[in-house]
Formats: structure tokens, sequence, C-alpha cells
């Protein structure tokens, strides 16, 4: 029987519950009834349960999200989702770009793109996986601090049926055997935004971005939050709300993977950067959801100058994160880990046990995550990337961002070394439109054009 991922209610309300009570909702009655009619847990690491729900159980699950929806929330006010009420809640929003700043010259978008893909890459094969058998895995090859690819060599056989590869990835990602950059969703939404970009320019709306996916994602590459959402625009519902209607990973990380463009084509103004990942957050995502995506276009447009450092990028990315909310804590928390603890590994265990009660793809502990390995590695390159895949959580996106960033930082794909980018091989593979099979520096051209485009 075909069980369709991430979007059933009996797979869904689980998932709800949790998140109803992070954001300030008492579910505590609404979990009795659904646990007293045999209702099953969330799956812990898959989008789907292993039995399918009888009828009556699926629609009381569908009846619970609705009831769930309707409880008032403690954190609403500290945690608004509307972009002025944001604006409003952040006392040091950055001002409006009033003099042009030059954007970034091709090498360091080229840069930028690869950072992005050699990220995404060193953590595909251990997605999904627990931190410990990371480490196992890794040290096991002699691999431990991170410093290189992934690989199956040398590790007894124990280890590996214990801790199997992520078995989508193994094929593609391990060192033997990488072959170019596979198609990863950690790649395919940039592409999207630069293909946004170019058929609608800066002032793309919401509706925009939902139009663009229905031509051009196949509903089949989309998880969590972009699933839900892609499902309520086939029923005819439409944003904001798409990104409401039963969709329990609203604060999820999707929405983070894909800021990057609106990072890297508004170089010195995090402002506009933040509110354009705004208006594409807003299809899938609420409040911190949203921050995470606001914060992250925002880093990259500062490092997108060259003119700042890590630390100064990861401060200006939170001049556009309402203070009081969850994800700014948690950031300020992780910065101030990773500057006052030499050891990374004792950082990584602070935040999985203060996150403990969040998803391993949840946005608050994958985006302080992020910026604890960009502030331990002091903006590094390799040990930027190294550091956030080997904290775990949702290991290729947090590579992906924080390669990217790097990547800015480092100007220039020479300045990457080269046992990171040339398995690459200048190839992209992915389902979106005519890039597949595309170079970096054939990408950085394109994201170069609609940076200096009015």
């Amino acid at each position: 029987m075909l069980r369709l991922t991430w979007v059933q209610p009996e797979d869904l309300i689980g998932h709800e519950l949790h998140q109803a009570v992070q954001d300030g909702r008492e579910p505590g009655p609404v979990a009795a009834r659904w646990h007293a009619a045999g209702g099953p847990p969330a799956p812990l690491r898959a989008g789907a349960s292993t039995t399918p729900a009888s009828p009556a159980l699926r629609r009381l699950a569908a009846g619970l999200l609705d009831e769930l929806a309707g409880l008032p929330s403690t954190s609403a006010d500290d945690e608004p989702t509307d972009l002025t009420l944001i604006r409003a809640a952040c006392p040091a929003w950055p001002p409006p770009r009033y003099a042009p700043v030059p954007a970034p010259d091709r090498a360091r978008l080229e840069a930028a793109w690869l950072g992005r893909a050699v990220g995404c890459l060193l953590g595909k094969p251990v997605e999904k996986l627990p931190l410990h058998g990371i480490r196992a895995l890794a040290g096991a090859s002699g691999n431990w601090p991170l410093r290189t690819w992934f690989t199956a060599r040398g590790v007894p056989q124990a280890l590996l049926d214990a801790h199997p590869w992520n078995r989508r990835s193994a094929p593609t990602s391990l060192a033997e055997n990488i072959d170019g950059m596979p198609e990863d969703d950690d790649l395919n939404y940039p592409l999207l935004n630069l293909l946004l970009l170019q058929r609608h320019g800066r002032d793309f709306t919401t509706a925009d971005v939902a139009r663009l996916w229905l031509d051009e994602l196949p509903a089949g590459r989309t998880f969590t939050a972009e699933r839900v959402a892609y499902r309520n625009l086939l029923s005819g519902i439409e944003p904001p709300e798409t990104a409401r209607r039963h969709n329990p990973f609203r604060e999820w990380i999707g929405a983070l993977i894909r800021a990057d463009v609106h990072g890297w084509t508004n170089p010195g103004d995090p402002a506009g950067a933040a509110e354009q990942a705004y208006r594409d957050a807003a299809l899938t995502h609420t409040a911190n959801g949203v921050y995470a995506a606001m914060f992250a276009a925002a880093v990259i447009a500062e490092a997108a100058t060259g003119a700042s450092d890590v630390h100064a990028c990861l401060r200006t990315g939170l001049t556009v994160v309402p203070p009081g909310s969850r994800l700014a804590r948690a950031v300020r928390h992780a910065v101030l880990l990773a500057r006052t603890t030499p050891d990374f590994d004792a950082v990584v265990d602070e935040l999985h046990a203060t996150h403990r009660g969040c998803h391993w793809v949840h946005a608050v502990p994958n985006t302080a995550l992020i910026a604890a390995a960009l502030t331990h590695a002091d903006g590094d390159f390799g040990g930027s990337v190294c550091r956030a895949v080997s904290g775990g959580l949702d290991t290729d996106s947090n590579g992906a961002t924080a390669g990217s960033v790097a990547g800015l930082l480092a100007g220039d794909p020479a300045a990457l070394p080269d046992h990171w980018t040339s398995p690459l091989k200048n190839r992209l593979a992915t389902s979106v439109a005519d890039f597949d099979g595309i170079g970096f520096d054939a990408l950085a051209h394109l994201t170069h054009r609609e940076t200096v485009r009015p």
C-alpha cells in the first residue's frame, strides 16, 4: 500500500502535539483523546507511520488538528509572523540601504554556491543518524574530529549495520562514490529562487513563489512543511494559510534552506534580504520557521559584501529576529557557548541537551548549531562545514548553510581546499527546469546577473 509521507492526518497529529507545547499552547486534553483512541506517536525519523490508520482514526486526527489550531498561544506576542509586527519587535532592524553596495563578483558567488554544495554533500550520508552514530562512523575511519568526507572504508561491518548510512545518499556522497554534486532539496530551492528572481524580480510575492513551485517543482521533491503547503495549494488554500493548515512542520528548517539567494542578491542590505526571505518563507512557515530564513538571509547579505567577519555577519542576522523569540535566544546561547568552549563536541552536547524537546529538523536547534559552527570555526571554510555536520541534527542542510556563508567569506573558489571542491566536478544534478548538469561557475554568472539587475 502506498504510504504518502508528511501529509496524512494520523502522521501529523503527533508532531502537532509537540509543536503546541513548544509554542505555548496546552495540548494535554487533545493528546489524551488521541492516545485513548489508540493513536500512535509521531514517526520518529520518517514521514509516515508504519501502519495505516483506520478511517475513523484518520477522521479523528483531522478534527484534532483543527482543534489544536484554535488553542491560544502564550508565545504569540513575542513571536509574531506578520512582517510589520516582526519589524516592530526588532529594535535594531537594519536601516534601508541608500548608497549602493558593490555586488559580489562572480568568483565570490561561485565560492558561495560551491560552499553550499560541499557542506550539503558532506552531511548527506549521515542525515537522520543519531549524534553518537555519526561520531562512531567517523571515528572508525580515523576522521574524528571530522575533517574530510565520510567513508565506509575501514569501518567495521557491525558498526555499519548498527548505523547504516542514509540509504538514498550513500551511493553518491561517500568519499569513494562522489562523482559530481547529486540532487538535493538544499540545492533545488536555491535554483528555484534563482528562477523566481529571473521571472518576477525582487518584488515577487508569496503567490509568485507558489505558482513557480506548481510549475517547476515536482511534488515528490518536497518534504515536511513544503509538502504540506504544496498539498494545501492543490486543495485551493491560498498563502499564508498554506503555512498554517494542518502543518505541524511550520517551524522546521525548510524555509531556512531557501534563503541563500535572497542574501546573495542583496549585498549590504540585510533588511532587503530578510524581507525577500520573508515573502518566500510565508508560503510554508510561521514564527521561528520564518525567522530562521530571515536570519540566514541577513547573515548572507552581510557576508556578501566581503567587508565583515563571520561574527559581524551573525550579529547582523540577529537584528531581523524578534529578540524575545525562541530562535533569537537559541542563537545567542549558541554563539556564547562557541566563544567560551574550546571543545566543539562539548558545545554540541550542550546544544543537544538544551533543545532535546525539539525535533531534529526544527529550525531552532538547527539555526543555533549553524551559528555555533561558524563562530567556533571563526568562519574558516573546512572548519565551518565540518563542525556544522558533526553536530548532527539536519546534517546536510546545516552543512549547506554554513558552507554558503564560509564560501562567501573565503571570496574565491581557489580559496576553498581542492579536496572539497574537485570531487564536485563543476556539475550539479537536479530536477529543476533546465539546470540539470549545470556548473557552479554558470550559476555564479546567473546569480550575479540578478544581483546587479535594478
